[in-house]
C-alpha cells in the first residue's frame, strides 16, 4: 500500500513537470518489486475506432450471443414481437451453443417451461445469451437468458429465462457420447450442479401429474361459476391447421427446424384462445415443449389446438403437432405437444375475466381436469422455486402437487451454497476445518474433514436422520413421518437445545438425498423445513426452522472420502452454532468425526 501511495505521488510530480529526486524514484521502484499485490494488467493498445472488442479469455466457449432488432415483419397486430418469432430465435441460439460443445449436429429434445415477463415493441432489441450448463451422456442442458434493450433510453429488462435439452447426433442419426463440460465461474458451477436436479425433475413430471390426478379422482370436480358469464363449449375453440414443410423451414440437417414448429404451434394456440374470449390474448407461459420425433421437408404438419379449461383470468390451450407423409391418411407421427397459458389484458394492462368453458365428454373432461392439476402444479412451482430466502415463513406447506419442486428447491439451494466461491477458513483443529461465508442477513458455515470410510457408506449413514441422535448431541430424536419416495423423506425432529422460552425446539424437515449423477459429482443430503397439517406447532415445543443445510460427500479414494456439513444459519439455530461450532471444541471435532 505504501508503494502505491508513493507511485501516485510520483505520477503527480511527473504530470506537473517536477524533477523527481533519485532517492524517491529508487524507493518507489524497490517498493513495487517487493509488493505482494498482484501485477497490474498491461495497458491496452490504442483502440482503432469501430474495432470489435476481443472476447474475454474466461468466456465460456459454448456461449452464443444473439441480438435482433424487432422489425414490423416480426410483430403481431399490436406491434409487439410475436412469441413464435421469439421462440425461433431462442431455439437457434440454443442449438448453436449445443453444437459448439458437441462439435456435431444437435436436435432439440425439449424446452422447459417458459414464463414471459413482458412484451417487446418494434424498434427494440432482443438480446439472447445461450450457453451449455452441463453435458450428460448424449444430451446436454442449454441455459438461455432473454432480455430487451431500448436503444433510445438505454433501458434493459429481462424477458424470460429458459432451459432447453439438446441431443447430439452423428451419422445416420446415431447418438454421440459427449465430452464433459468443466464450469469456470461461480455462476457456471451453480448451473452445472443444479442441471442434474432439473433433469431429474423433467423425468418425474408426468408421474407428478398422474399422482395429483389419482389423489383427486375421488373428489367431484367443482365447476367455477362467474356472474353473468355464459359457458362456451370447448368444441367452439378447436383449431386445426396444416403446414407444408418447405426447404426454408428446415435446419442445416434437413429436419424441420424446431423453432419453426414451436412458432406454428403458438399460432394455432393463439387462434384457439381468441375464439374463447373474442379478443387478442397475450401468451403468459408455455409448459414444456417435448419433441417426440423429427419431420422432414415434404411432410405435412397438422397442428391442432383447443382450450382445455378457463379460469377467472387465464386459460390453458392444449396444442399438438402431427407429421404426415405425402399420403395424409397413413404414417401419422406425433411430433410435439405443449400447453400454453393465455391472459387477456384491458387498456390498463390488467387481466380481464374470461368466459367459462364446457368440456367435451370423454377426452374433453380428462383435459379439463388435467388443466386444473397443471395450474395447481404451476402455482406451487412458481411459489416454491421463486421463494425469496429472506422472506418468512421459511417452512413451505408440503403436498402431493408440489413435492417435486420442494425437493428440487431443497437440493438446488444446498448445491448453490456449496458452489459459492467466497468461503473463508475460520479455524482448523484436529484435521477439522471450519469455513464461514457472510452474505446479507445470513451467516453460512461449512465444516469438513477426511474420513476413512467410503463415500457410499457415509452417504447411507448421514442420510438417515433416525440415527443422528447417536452422534449429534443437538438431536434428541427424529421420527420418520412420511416416506415421500426412495430419495425424499419427512422427519419430525426434536432438539435438545432450549429456546428463549426454555422449551425444547422441534422441526419438521424434508430430507432429500441424491447419488452422483455422473463421475466427479458428490453425494448430497439436503435438509429444509416444511409444513405438514398432521404435525402443527404445539405448546410443548418451540417450532424451529432450517432454511438450508445438509451434507456433501466426495469420494477421495476407494477407502477415503471428504465429508462437509453446510448450514445457512437462521436465528433459531444460532445458539447451537455459537455454542458448539464457532469455538471448534475437541468435543465437537470428535462428534463430527
Amino acid at each position: 500500500m505504501l508503494s502505491f501511495f508513493w507511485l501516485r505521488c510520483l505520477l503527480k510530480m511527473v504530470k506537473e513537470n517536477i524533477v523527481v529526486p533519485e532517492e524517491i524514484l529508487n524507493f518507489c521502484c524497490n517498493g513495487l518489486q517487493g509488493s505482494t499485490s498482484p501485477p497490474r494488467a498491461q495497458e491496452p493498445a490504442e483502440e482503432v475506432p469501430g474495432a470489435m472488442e476481443s472476447p474475454s479469455p474466461t468466456r465460456n466457449p459454448t456461449e452464443v450471443q444473439m441480438s435482433q432488432l424487432v422489425l414490423p415483419c416480426h410483430t403481431n397486430h399490436c406491434g409487439e414481437l410475436s412469441t413464435g418469432q421469439l421462440l425461433k430465435w431462442i431455439d437457434t441460439a440454443a442449438c448453436l451453443s449445443a453444437e459448439r460443445h458437441a462439435g456435431c449436429p444437435c436436435v432439440t429434445a425439449s424446452m422447459d417451461d417458459i414464463y414471459f415477463e413482458r412484451t417487446i415493441s418494434v424498434g427494440q432489441v432482443v438480446n439472447i445469451k445461450a450457453k451449455v450448463n452441463r453435458a450428460f451422456n448424449s444430451s446436454m442442458e442449454v441455459g438461455i437468458q432473454v432480455s430487451y434493450e431500448d436503444l433510445c433510453s438505454g433501458k434493459h429488462s429481462s424477458i424470460c429465462k429458459a432451459y432447453a435439452t439438446f441431443v447430439a447426433q452423428g451419422p445416420s442419426g446415431c447418438k454421440v457420447k459427449l465430452k464433459p463440460l468443466t464450469p469456470q465461474t461461480e455462476e457456471e458451477k451453480i448451473e452445472h450442479s443444479i442441471a442434474a436436479e432439473r433433469r431429474r425433475m423433467r423425468l418425474v413430471h408426468k408421474d407428478t401429474l398422474k399422482d395429483l390426478l389419482t389423489s383427486s379422482s375421488q373428489e367431484t370436480a367443482e365447476r367455477e361459476t362467474r356472474d353473468g358469464s355464459v359457458a362456451v363449449p370447448a368444441e367452439n375453440t378447436r383449431v386445426e391447421s396444416v403446414e407444408l414443410v418447405l426447404p426454408p423451414h428446415a435446419n442445416h440437417q434437413g429436419n424441420t427446424f424446431g423453432g419453426q414448429i414451436m412458432a406454428w404451434m403458438e399460432n394455432v394456440a393463439t387462434i384457439a384462445a381468441s375464439r374463447l374470449c373474442h379478443a387478442h390474448p397475450t401468451l403468459q407461459a408455455i409448459e414444456m415443449f417435448h419433441f417426440r420425433g423429427p419431420s422432414q421437408v415434404g411432410d405435412r404438419l397438422v397442428l391442432k389446438a383447443i382450450v382445455n379449461n378457463s379460469f377467472k383470468n387465464s386459460m390453458e390451450v392444449g396444442v399438438c403437432a402431427e407429421a404426415h407423409g405425402q399420403e395424409m391418411s397413413v404414417s401419422r407421427r406425433h411430433i410435439n405437444s405443449a400447453f400454453m397459458t393465455f391472459v387477456v389484458l384491458d387498456e390498463k394492462g390488467r387481466p380481464r375475466t374470461l368466459p367459462m368453458v364446457t368440456p367435451e365428454p370423454g377426452d374433453g373432461e380428462r383435459r379439463y381436469r388435467e388443466a386444473s392439476a397443471r395450474k395447481k402444479i404451476r402455482l406451487d412451482r412458481k411459489y416454491v422455486v421463486s421463494c425469496k430466502q429472506t422472506e418468512v415463513p421459511l417452512s413451505v406447506p408440503w403436498d402431493q402437487s408440489n413435492k417435486v419442486y420442494l425437493s428440487y428447491n431443497n437440493v438446488s439451494a444446498l448445491k448453490t451454497l456449496i458452489a459459492k466461491a467466497n468461503w473463508a477458513l475460520a479455524r482448523e483443529k484436529e484435521k477439522v476445518q471450519i469455513y464461514t461465508l457472510e452474505e446479507d442477513k445470513f451467516l453460512s458455515f461449512r465444516i469438513e474433514m477426511l474420513v476413512c470410510i467410503t463415500a457410499s457408506q457415509a452417504f447411507a449413514l448421514l442420510s438417515d436422520l433416525r440415527r443422528r441422535h447417536e452422534w449429534d448431541k443437538h438431536y434428541a430424536s427424529a421420527e420418520l413421518i412420511q416416506q415421500v419416495d426412495d430419495d425424499d423423506m419427512i422427519y419430525h425432529v426434536v432438539s435438545q437445545t432450549l429456546s428463549h422460552e426454555n422449551k425444547p425446539q422441534d422441526f419438521v424437515i424434508l430430507a432429500s438425498r441424491r447419488k452422483p449423477c455422473s463421475k466427479g459429482d458428490p453425494y448430497v443430503v439436503a435438509f429444509r423445513s416444511v409444513t405438514l397439517p398432521t404435525h402443527p406447532a404445539s405448546d410443548s415445543f418451540t417450532r424451529g426452522e432450517t432454511l438450508c443445510s445438509g451434507f456433501c460427500i466426495w469420494p477421495e479414494s476407494e477407502e477415503m472420502s471428504k465429508v462437509a456439513y453446510y448450514n445457512q444459519a437462521t436465528p433459531g439455530y444460532l445458539n447451537y452454532v455459537t455454542t458448539n461450532v464457532v469455538g471448534l471444541s475437541s468435543n465437537f471435532c470428535a462428534t463430527f468425526e
